[in-house]
């Protein structure tokens, strides 16, 4: 791979105000979408079962342990993944706060005995098992699928009655984000649901919809309301056959997030310190932050695009991020303000993320050039799609035991069960 020229490279140390700067850049560019996760999973859930605090903890503490297992090769930081937004969702319907963690841990298992498999093995099988015409409809499914929580937050849906204040605010939130997304330059395009966040809880405050009586009441400094297993809950299998197959997208996600990466800073990080190391970090990481109450972390493309902005690759800059991160999980007014922000607010910037998850599908299989006038890639896709999003449900009794197999969870096994059957070059007679 041809070395890029770099300000500074992965081993290099920048000064202390600089690498502080570059720093709060990292933060500040995860900081948005982090904390935008534990929001909307609290908001379809209509109670509060995930802290921002715990995720800016668990995404800081992450990233130390994502460092730390790649030898610190890899400029990379870890953040609350949008992935399973739905999953959590719904394994909180079947079993509460437990059925979440668990499946959150569960899938740092994953993580970690994948990495150990390609130790072994390779990685070949993987991209056999997980081809692009697997892996673009289950992140359409993952995108599409939250659709109706959006419509909802902003209150636009045919059974409610429509706000005028509330539907400026989201109008105002989308507006901002689209605007920033397309006119951005510089560190501004990398950062514009955070911008967009803000724009509306402003557009909010100004309209009379926020209650800052929480935020009056909340102390200035307090440790994060972390939920340990055993101590707080009993782990429960409810929420895994709902949350352990996204995994399949996200490690997809950490792959090609990698090699983008890896791209921009002229290394090959599947190679070195590969992709067994980087696979047992994010695993690690997301295995912690399900053990502490936290959601489950994934590469973010925000901070590689920081790195690809400030030609900046280095190691301690990242490092510096995490601990920011983690010392704003002790600021409790932070959390507290955060919780008063209204529901239209998260459907204006919703409206457009969840779009882009869609869309990010899509370009997986134009990227890939996967060819439709195939029946087997038309099959695969269309039968994925219809499952994922028809609320297709399979359930399997036998006394006391039961297992459901629904959504998203049927779509993948289905996905991956035609592609292995049928033979790639078969042809429709």
């Amino acid at each position: 791979m041809k070395k890029k020229k770099l300000i500074l490279d992965v081993d290099e140390k920048p000064t202390f105000s600089k690498g502080l700067i570059l720093s709060i850049q990292h933060v500040f560019a995860m900081f948005g979408a982090t904390i935008l996760v534990p929001a909307l999973v609290n908001a379809g859930v209509g109670q509060q079962v995930l802290s921002p605090a715990v995720a800016l903890f668990t995404s800081g503490v992450g990233t130390l342990i994502y460092i730390l297992c790649t030898k610190e090769k890899s400029p990379v930081y870890l953040g609350s993944s949008f992935a399973f937004i739905t999953p959590m969702i719904i394994a909180h319907s079947k079993g509460g706060v437990p059925a979440i963690m668990t499946g959150i841990m569960a899938v740092g298992l994953v993580y970690v005995i994948v990495s150990y498999i390609i130790k072994i093995a390779g990685k070949d099988w993987l991209t056999k098992l997980l081809p692009p015409i697997i892996i673009g409809p289950m992140i359409m499914i993952i995108g599409l699928g939250l659709a109706p929580a959006a419509i909802s937050q902003i209150g636009i849906t045919s059974d409610s009655t429509l706000e005028w204040k509330g539907l400026i605010v989201a109008l105002v939130t989308f507006l901002t984000t689209a605007i920033i997304t397309i006119k951005g330059k510089g560190f501004i395009k990398i950062i514009p649901f955070f911008i967009g966040i803000v724009s509306g809880y402003v557009a909010a405050i100004i309209l009379g919809m926020v209650d800052f009586r929480l935020v009056a009441e909340a102390p200035f400094f307090g440790v994060p309301n972390l939920i340990i297993p055993f101590k707080d809950y009993t782990p429960v299998a409810s929420g895994l056959l709902i949350i352990i197959p996204v995994a399949i997208v996200t490690i997809a996600e950490h792959i090609g997030d990698h090699t983008v990466l890896g791209e921009i800073i002229g290394k090959d990080l599947i190679k070195d310190p590969g992709l067994d190391r980087t696979l047992m970090g994010d695993g690690l990481a997301t295995f912690i932050a399900g053990l502490v109450g936290g959601p489950a972390n994934t590469t973010y493309g925000e901070n590689t695009g920081v790195v690809g902005m400030t030609k900046v690759a280095s190691i301690i800059v990242i490092i510096g991020a995490a601990i920011i991160s983690i010392i704003l999980a002790f600021f409790a007014k932070f959390t507290a303000i955060v919780s008063t922000i209204p529901g239209q607010v998260l459907g204006g910037v919703s409206l457009l993320l969840y779009g882009f998850i869609a869309i990010n599908g899509l370009k997986v299989l134009i990227k890939n050039k996967i060819d439709f006038d195939k029946p087997k890639n038309i099959i695969i896709a269309s039968s994925m799609l219809v499952l994922g999003l028809g609320g297709a449900a399979l359930s399997f009794v036998s006394g006391d035991f039961s297992l459901t197999i629904s959504g998203m969870s049927l779509a993948c096994i289905v996905g991956i069960v035609i592609n292995l059957l049928i033979n790639e070059d078969e042809k429709a007679k």
